[in-house]
Order: C-alpha cells, then sequence, then structure tokens
C-alpha cells in the first residue's frame, strides 16, 4: 500500500463525523486526493503528502490549485511522528521552506480531524 494511501486509512478512521470522497482525477492535474464534507455541511479538499525528508513534494499543478482555491483547502503531511495541517494558501512555502520552518495549523491527526470538523 501506497504512503499516502496509508494515511488516507488512519485518517478515515479517526475521522467519523467526515464524509470522505477520494479524487482520483487523471484528467485535472493537482486535483487534492480527498473531498471532506463535514456535519456543519460544509466542503473542503484536503491534499495528503508523506514527506521522507524536510520537505513536502507538492507538483506545480498541485501548487496552482491550491491558489486558485485558496479557502477550505489544505494540505495534510505526515512527518516523523507528527500530522501537519497547512492551509492550501501556504502551498508554496511547503514547496520552498523546510517543514520544521512553517507554522502549521495544527501538528496532530486528532487536532487536524477537530478543525476540519469545526470548519
Amino acid at each position: 500500500m501506497a504512503p499516502e494511501a496509508k494515511l488516507y486509512k488512519k485518517l478515515k478512521s479517526v475521522s467519523k463525523n467526515i464524509v470522505w470522497t477520494r479524487l482520483e482525477n487523471l484528467s485535472l492535474l493537482g486535483t487534492p486526493d480527498l473531498l471532506g464534507y463535514n456535519n456543519n455541511c460544509n466542503f473542503f479538499t484536503v491534499e495528503l503528502k508523506v514527506a521522507n525528508g524536510n520537505r513536502a513534494r507538492l507538483s506545480p499543478h498541485q501548487v496552482s490549485f491550491h491558489f486558485q482555491h485558496p479557502k477550505n483547502s489544505f494540505v495534510l503531511v505526515q512527518w516523523k511522528d507528527k500530522h501537519l495541517l497547512f492551509e492550501g494558501k501556504q502551498s508554496l512555502a511547503l514547496v520552498d521552506s523546510s517543514l520544521s520552518s512553517l507554522d502549521p495549523i495544527v501538528d496532530s491527526l486528532e487536532d487536524c480531524v477537530k478543525y476540519l470538523s469545526s470548519l
């Protein structure tokens, strides 16, 4: 199983109040991995990344998507023993900077679920 698929499985298991739809879009490059819908009737997107080094690897298409959709778009990065949630508008900083130098919205999977559930 691919690392992002494992991350999705873990996220789905701890977020029972969020309906997740996996987006497998080969025709529109940069589309995030997940479409979420919470109990407040709000939609949001999440790009999943597993970082091996100190950087998250996003394609130019992914960065572009997040800049074109700055509201309710997020990047969830699994890094070391942390799960860092970033706003989509931070995607260029994710590419240009080390993860240790950035300020995520939250840094645990449980807090990520709480945040996304409260949108």
